[in-house]
């Protein structure tokens, strides 16, 4: 005696019953459809935001980012315990369905090709946006707000704690 597997669904459904009408018909999970196209996934401003943050401080060139106030802000604020510090600083995204629009304000190291950083950081953040966000980026714009000078102190170096 020989056992057959059992299965909740029959080998044709729809079909003409004990025969095969020509029409391959595979097994589909509860609920129908590809488990894949069952919801909706909104991504957060936020969540656009720090990729491109990421993204964009990792090219050669670009010394900080935000404007010098929102860096001295964010020094401050990095000092504060649990601050942490801001990845999302100098970075706006808009987020929609299926597209997002970058403003970046950058701070770049003298000396470096401004048009160059520029075109890397655009290339960069596109890439890592598109890559792990499947939104479509449709422009990235950068404002170049200051330029790091060799002998300038640095807004966000650490300076040494007044208490040990």
């Amino acid at each position: 005696m020989t056992e057959t597997p059992q299965r909740n669904r029959p080998d044709n459904p729809g079909g003409v019953p004990g025969g095969d009408d020509g029409r391959k018909n595979p097994l589909t999970k509860r609920g129908g459809g590809a488990a894949a196209t069952r919801g909706r996934t909104t991504i957060a401003d936020g969540v656009v935001e720090k990729i491109a943050g990421m993204a964009a401080r990792d090219v050669v060139g670009v010394h900080a980012m935000g404007s010098g106030f929102s860096r001295t802000f964010g020094a401050v604020r990095d000092r504060v315990p649990g601050g942490g510090k801001s990845v999302t600083r100098g970075v706006k995204a808009e987020v929609g369905e299926s597209q997002t629009a970058l403003d970046l304000e950058i701070v770049v190291d003298y000396g470096v090709s401004i048009g160059d950083v520029a075109r890397d950081v655009r290339e960069n953040v596109v890439a890592a946006v598109e890559r792990m966000t499947g939104l479509e980026v449709v422009e990235v714009n950068i404002a170049v707000s200051d330029v790091k000078l060799p002998d300038e102190e640095d807004d966000d170096s650490e300076t040494e704690p007044r208490l040990q």
